[in-house]
């Protein structure tokens, strides 16, 4: 199980780094062989394809999963979509991306460039180079259905209570793990000059790609023999398989509830603590967002739309992140909660967003300003774009370890205290509808600021007011929550439903205790 996650998160930190540098690097070739700098892709892209192509695509993955979860057999669900998405990336090496000039959209293109505004230039390339598109969409859900629906899935049916405890915690840490040795194979994989020995590509970049979905291709099939393995191991059969156990509490459900749009929104509107924890994941969402964009775009200036750098770069990234999140989950992640407290690890992700935003827009908004920019040259002795890189860059490794880490814990701890029954409410809230609006609300901002502003540089002052905003936000709930948190675990009980007794809720708060 442990090598099951680290190759499926393994490549979920390929794909990640790929994705980015095919969309904001899309289209460069085109574009100078018919003299149109227009007609170049960049960081803009990403918040469009987030919202009007991964938003669609996760609504029918979902109901892909639902529809065959309900007629077929665990193994044979996870047979059926994972070989789903590496035929796609079979199909997508050797047909879409060979032949991406001849299908992408430019004549579209050109037609919608003379009639929409230039802050739909990201919307204007997710259509013209759809190739890539496809690819990035493809990549953001091999997270949600493979890592996520799969394999927690899978692990919560086949794991006791007693195993959860020991090797959940394991499990994490390969995943954390997965990110150092990804990012180095692949920057492994990436050519700075054409190999002649290789029968594929045209460039260094092209062969680049093949390998690095080859390798994928290779830990795919890798992984369906590993899990038939499993699978056989265990000795209940899939159509009689225990129902999920519910790792905080212990006790496993006949059937998870179903809860409607309406309802969900009806409980977050009476609990008070309900929505602090969900201003929490929708604030995080948006910052991330935020923080992501201006850091891809600004990769994407500094390294001159280079792929094979920015391909590099950003699998460096990849494996520091993962170094900072191993260090994290092993001296972090526990500790400080049971010495400091549920408020003071829950705070430590916004103050770190915080702190690496404030170097990332001071640079950003202040280089006009000569004394600003003198106090900042004193200080680090660097170049602004330099300076404003290992900020940002920082700023993602940082943010990323902080929440695969002390982040996750404590959202998850917050439920504890709450009764069985309004557990399961809240995690269908936040984990179903909160999450998923995060990103899209932060895309959205993006985008109306790129239409009314024209480009991300001249959005950067609109951008950097949501940033900070939703932190404030961010702060406010964790504060908030960490009040309720504290007074229900000291007094024994719930607080979301005052004067009412819930047996089931007792031990939740004892364990939230120690």
């Amino acid at each position: 199980m442990f090598t099951l996650f680290l190759l499926i998160s393994f490549i979920y930190n390929l794909l990640r780094a790929m994705k980015l540098t095919l969309v904001v690097t899309a289209g460069t070739k085109i574009a100078t062989s018919v003299g149109i700098s227009e007609l170049n892709s960049g960081a803009e892209v990403v918040p469009f394809l987030k919202v009007w192509g991964v938003l669609p695509s996760a609504v029918l993955f979902t109901y892909l999963f639902t529809y065959l979860a309900s007629r077929f057999s665990r193994a044979q669900v996870f047979y059926t979509i994972v070989s789903f998405f590496l035929s796609f990336f079979l199909f997508f090496t050797l047909f879409l991306y060979p032949n991406r000039e001849s299908l992408e959209l430019v004549t579209v293109s050109r037609f919608l460039m003379a009639n929409l505004p230039a802050g739909c230039k990201g919307l204007i390339s997710a259509i013209c180079y759809w190739p890539s598109s496809l690819f990035y969409i493809f990549s953001e859900m091999w997270s949600s259905m493979v890592l996520v629906m799969l394999f927690w899935g899978y692990a919560n049916e086949v794991t006791s209570v007693e195993e959860a405890k020991r090797f959940y915690a394991i499990f994490t840490l390969g995943a954390n793990c997965s990110g150092i040795f990804s990012g180095q194979i692949a920057r492994l994989l990436n050519f700075k000059d054409f190999n002649p020995s290789l029968p594929f590509g045209e460039n260094a970049w092209d062969q680049s790609v093949a390998l690095q979905i080859g390798l994928l291709l290779l830990l795919g099939l890798g992984i369906l023999v590993l899990f038939r393995y499993v699978d056989r191991q265990h000795s209940a059969p899939a159509e009689t398989a225990p129902t999920s156990v519910v790792p905080e509490t212990g006790f496993k459900p006949k059937q998870k509830p179903k809860i409607t749009l309406l309802e969900s929104f009806a409980y977050l509107a009476k609990s008070r603590y309900m929505l602090y924890i969900t201003l929490i994941v929708v604030a995080y969402n948006i910052v991330y967002n935020l923080a992501d964009v201006v850091w891809t775009d600004h990769v994407h200036a500094a390294l001159h739309g280079n792929a094979d750098q920015i391909n590099a770069y950003m699998n460096n990234i990849t494996s520091v992140t993962g170094i900072f999140a191993t260090i994290s989950a092993l001296i972090l992640s526990g500790n400080v909660i049971r010495r400091f407290g549920w408020t003071v690890t829950a705070m430590i992700t916004p103050l770190i967003w915080f702190t690496m935003g404030a170097g990332v827009f001071a640079c950003l908004l202040g280089q006009n300003n000569e004394q600003l920019m003198g106090i900042l040259l004193e200080m680090f002795h660097l170049p602004l774009q330099t300076l404003v890189m290992i900020f940002a860059s920082a700023q993602i490794c940082l943010g990323r370890a902080s929440k695969y880490t002390v982040f996750d814990e404590s959202k998850e701890i917050a439920f504890i205290p709450l009764p069985r029954d309004e557990k399961r409410k809240g995690k269908a809230v936040v984990d179903g509808i909160a999450s998923r609006f995060g990103k899209a609300g932060g895309s959205l901002v993006i985008q109306a600021t790129l239409i009314g502003c024209g480009g991300i540089a001249s959005a950067m002052p609109w951008i950097s007011l949501v940033f900070f905003a939703a932190i404030g936000i961010w702060v406010y709930a964790v504060y908030g929550l960490g009040q309720m948190v504290k007074k229900s675990v000291d007094e024994g009980q719930s607080l979301l439903q005052p004067g009412l007794s819930d047996s089931a809720s007792e031990p939740n708060v004892r364990k939230a205790t120690a």
